[in-house]
């Protein structure tokens, strides 16, 4: 059940180069309590600048608590770790055990959300994880990407959130939870943005955010448009896309062109199907795109972590905002728009179907590996 809530101040914020000022910022700005959770953090240049900002936070009685995944942030040292601790950061690992050797449904479930809470009056969220902008193969120009910082009435519902989770983390390691002594808040309300904040995870809400886009999909009246790195989206979320097309909604895709891992060619299975229906896709080739944002009819919109695959949409725990406010989604809009102008090709129907013989045939073997994979640890997409 998604819950909206009226009294919200959200930023755009595209890029490291405009996420971690602020949230660094932010950092040495908390007084009681920081929440941070991701999937990746990498020592490199801003990984240490953040690092050192929560350490002096820890330094000035902050409590601290950072949740890594154990396979996205598999590369962090010891050591490195170790200096986060004593200077009084509490480290916390989520599912450690990635040992290769062995195959269990809980390997492939993990912590891929990017989620900040500070004081429990501001929170940050979106797709961003703890790593360099030109952290890139190839020396490519600074990966795309987007966040949000949050004030208002949804502060409660994500600090909640953090909290469970970390709670429940700390008690499955065997450790003791500390209190915070918080002040109480007496106003949230923030700002006039209509918002809510969606999770997807294996209890619970392990639906959310794939119902969030399938209903704006479903109700779309003129324009679509998505901008996904990893787009293998299942049976009910392409036909929702083939049938706002048929009713003559404008649906434009902007996907990855360059392809970090295998199982992503699997993307190219869907294009025939989709370049019929008249979906426009652009592959954005200028350098890697890491975006998990959509626009919906210049109104709706969301910035969050889940891709439109299964991984995300059914094995990850993952966190959106969906956002209706039509000056937000027209910023969000603008910007898509000028990464489709900058760096990215079109791909047309006619070369399509007469050339990409190995491409299309290669990339439903790669799918097909991808449903079995995912089918292993899943139920079927009855949708």
């Amino acid at each position: 059940m998604i819950h909206f809530t009226s009294s919200n101040h959200i930023q755009l914020l595209k890029n490291g180069l405009e996420y971690f000022p602020e949230l660094e910022r932010a950092i040495d700005h908390a007084r009681h309590e920081i929440y941070l959770q991701t999937y990746i953090y990498e020592a490199d240049q801003t990984g240490l600048r953040i690092g050192n900002a929560l350490k002096r936070a820890a330094g000035r009685g902050v409590a601290v608590h950072l949740l890594l995944d154990g396979f996205g942030s598999k590369d962090l040292t010891k050591a490195y770790v170790q200096a986060l601790e004593d200077a009084g950061v509490d480290v916390m690992f989520y599912r450690p055990k990635i040992s290769p050797w062995t195959f269990k449904r809980s390997r492939l479930r993990r912590l891929h959300r990017k989620l900040v809470v500070i004081d429990g009056l501001l929170a940050f969220i979106g797709g961003i994880n703890i790593i360099d902008d030109y952290n890139v193969p190839n020396n490519d120009p600074p990966r795309v990407d987007y966040a949000v910082s949050v004030r208002g009435e949804l502060l409660p519902q994500i600090r909640a959130s953090v909290r469970s989770l970390w709670r429940r983390i700390a008690w499955s390691h065997l450790r003791r939870v500390e209190v915070n002594a918080m002040p109480a808040i007496k106003q949230y309300a923030v700002g006039s943005m209509r918002a809510a904040y969606v999770v997807r995870d294996n209890l619970l809400h392990r639906h959310d955010i794939e119902q969030a886009y399938l209903k704006a999909i479903n109700g779309a009246k003129s324009e679509i448009l998505i901008a996904n790195a990893y787009f293998v989206p299942g049976k009910s979320f392409r036909r929702a896309l083939v049938m706002a097309a048929r009713r003559g909604v404008s649906v434009r895709l902007l996907l990855q062109g360059k392809k970090e891992y295998l199982l992503m060619f699997a993307t190219h299975a869907f294009y025939s199907e989709f370049l019929a229906e008249g979906i426009q896709i652009y592959e954005y080739r200028k350098s890697f795109m890491h975006s998990k944002v959509a626009v919906i009819d210049h109104e709706w919109a969301t910035v969050g972590s889940s891709n439109i695959d299964a991984f995300s949409l059914f094995l990850a725990r993952e966190a959106n905002i969906v956002i209706v406010d039509r000056p937000f989604a027209e910023n969000l809009q603008a910007d898509i728009e000028q990464s489709i102008a900058d760096g990215a090709v079109q791909i047309v129907a006619d070369s399509w179907a007469r050339g990409n013989y190995l491409k299309r045939f290669f990339s439903w073997w790669v799918y097909l590996l991808v449903r079995m994979v995912t089918g292993l640890v899943i139920q079927p997409d009855r949708h």
